[in-house]
């Protein structure tokens, strides 16, 4: 084993794995309509991806009269009727890639600011094993975009942080994933990517399997982190 051998893939889960960001932003702009608030774009933005305790004192901020605990409360319990009431919307290509990764021995984990008890609830949409770990939201001290979410990830798995690749969609997310060591992916969805510090820009995860991560790993594990002159599939196709 070399320090080019892909150990294990960590990911994100709202945008990346799971489109579930629009119920995020219904129970988000729920509180808002309530008192009164207006959602920005700029605010919109500034939670994708970011720490549930974080995104509940800025609405603090704005004049919302809860609790930051009241409110994460809300905003989950809105969203785990969402998840309940509906299919699951998987992103393009992740639970093809999953079981590709089940497959060829790689584990995953799962690095999510949501609460434990939603990520545990997609999990349990999923073939059990997929994912051999979870940190989220309540588990850490540290919310994205500090590192420590996803060096728990590693540590969670029992592997080298530099050995694996990070999976996100958020530019908070990707800068916790770039600033833990891993090979960061970026995978725009709602909002761009450009010009963060990354290893790669994907458009999709669609087609890609173990083998290609494998190989996209050993490539990007090789050169200082940099952002694609335009966004790539893992293929290096033009998007």
């Amino acid at each position: 084993m070399t320090e080019q051998n892909l150990a294990a893939v960590l990911w994100d889960m709202d945008g990346t794995l799971i489109d579930s960001e629009p119920l995020w932003l219904e129970a988000e702009l729920a509180i808002l309509d309530r008192y009164g608030i207006p959602m920005t774009p700029e605010l919109r933005d500034s939670l994708i991806g970011s720490g549930l305790w974080d995104a509940a004192e800025s609405f603090r901020n704005l004049g919302v009269p809860l609790s930051a605990d009241e409110i994460v409360a809300e905003w989950a319990a809105h969203v785990g009727t969402g998840l309940s009431s509906a299919e699951p919307a998987w992103r393009p290509g992740a639970v093809e890639l999953l079981a590709s990764l089940a497959d060829a021995g790689i584990p995953c984990a799962l690095v999510t600011m949501s609460v434990r008890t939603l990520a545990e609830r997609v999990v349990r949409l999923l073939p059990a094993g997929t994912f051999s770990a979870i940190v989220a939201g309540d588990d850490v001290d540290h919310a994205k975009p500090h590192p420590e979410p996803y060096l728990r990830g590693a540590e969670a798995l029992g592997v080298p942080i530099e050995r694996c690749i990070a999976l996100e969609d958020s530019p908070t997310g990707l800068r916790s994933a770039a600033a833990s060591g891993a090979v960061a992916i970026g995978l725009p969805n709602l909002v761009s990517l450009r010009g963060l510090s990354a290893h790669a820009l994907w458009s999709t995860l669609h087609a890609t399997d173990a083998q290609i991560l494998r190989s996209q790993f050993a490539a990007l594990r090789g050169g200082d982190p940099q952002v694609q002159e335009s966004v790539c599939d893992p293929m290096g196709a033009r998007a």
